[in-house]
């Protein structure tokens, strides 16, 4: 990408691509394109075929997606393979259409097996039956890196999809409905921490294993490969380590300054046991996440206080 490249990143507002914009901008690329949902709604077709008329971007991050913890996944499922798969298929084929020279889909790590070895590698993709509680939405990014296979099969197209693992930072989702669990125990603590409750209730068992990537490395990668990486398989994006949902608890605890009991609630679903991916196609291609977890947990906590609930 030229530093006056024209470059659309769908999904500003979000927690992906707001640290890719911001990023973009921090780099010196000067002619960014982006739309609020309420100027331009990715899923109806005839508008997102007008916009890419108009603007005839060169490059497009597809950041934009319904995303969301357990809770959300389960309560929407219909919405979440619904919205997802529209945005997915208008993006890419108006990219397609009008010329775009190299688009980066990004997906997610729950597009693996509920049960695949660990750590998961790009080839471990359907060999085995998904979690449930988010399959509808792993269908959807799945359906995204097939779509990107196939247009660069058929039309010779230029596009490449990643798959991050977890991911947090600013501007992430702390509702305690909809939320990662990350952001979640953030804000479970925090409001603990302000009222004087005397414990916080956790989901599940505490044993589930997870990868966290802050969002800045995120979008640092997707730029890198944009600039770098062609091939036609998709690349994970995480830090290749993980830890127990019990240990991030501890580690958030610690961080707020919260003193007061760590309860359970084993009634609520834990999810897939462990999700770590295996991150050596990444490294091979010369880029390591930089942010330690405990840090960019910190960044985080500072961040919600600052633009939380009520900062607006």
């Amino acid at each position: 990408m030229e530093k006056q490249s024209k470059i659309y990143v769908a999904g500003h507002r979000g927690l992906v691509g707001s640290a890719i914009l911001r990023l973009l901008q921090a780099q010196g690329y000067a002619n960014l394109v982006h739309r609020t949902h309420a100027e331009l709604d990715l899923t109806d077709q005839i508008a997102v075929e007008r916009f890419f008329f108009a603007e005839r971007p060169e490059y497009v991050f597809l950041a934009a997606a319904k995303v969301g913890g357990i809770h959300a996944n389960n309560t929407y499922p219909a919405e979440f393979i619904y919205q997802n798969l529209a945005v997915q298929n208008n993006v890419i084929h108006a990219s397609y259409r009008h010329g775009v020279t190299k688009l980066c889909f990004l997906g997610s790590s729950c597009i693996y097996p509920k049960h695949a070895p660990q750590p998961m590698k790009e080839e471990y993709l359907l060999t085995g039956t998904l979690e449930p509680t988010n399959q509808p939405y792993a269908l959807a990014k799945i359906a995204g890196i097939e779509m990107v296979r196939s247009y660069n099969r058929q039309y010779g197209t230029r596009y490449i999809s990643v798959m991050p693992t977890n991911l947090y930072g600013p501007n992430d989702n702390f509702d305690l409905q909809n939320s990662h669990v990350l952001p979640a125990l953030i804000r479970k603590f925090v409001d603990a921490e302000k009222s004087g409750a005397p414990s916080v209730t956790l989901w599940g068992s505490g044993r589930p294993r997870r990868e966290f990537l802050y969002v800045e490395d995120m979008a640092d990668a997707c730029i890198f490969l944009m600039n770098t990486y062609d091939g036609d398989d998709f690349v994970n994006i995480g830090t290749g380590t993980d830890i127990t949902i019990l240990e991030l608890a501890g580690m958030i605890k610690e961080a707020v300054g919260y003193r007061g009991a760590l309860e359970f609630d084993p009634s609520k679903p834990d999810g897939t046991p462990q999700k770590l991916l295996d991150v050596s196609r990444l490294t091979s291609l010369g880029w390591k996440a930089k942010m330690g977890l405990k840090e960019g947990v910190q960044q985080t906590i500072r961040w919600y206080r600052e633009h939380g609930p009520g900062k607006e």
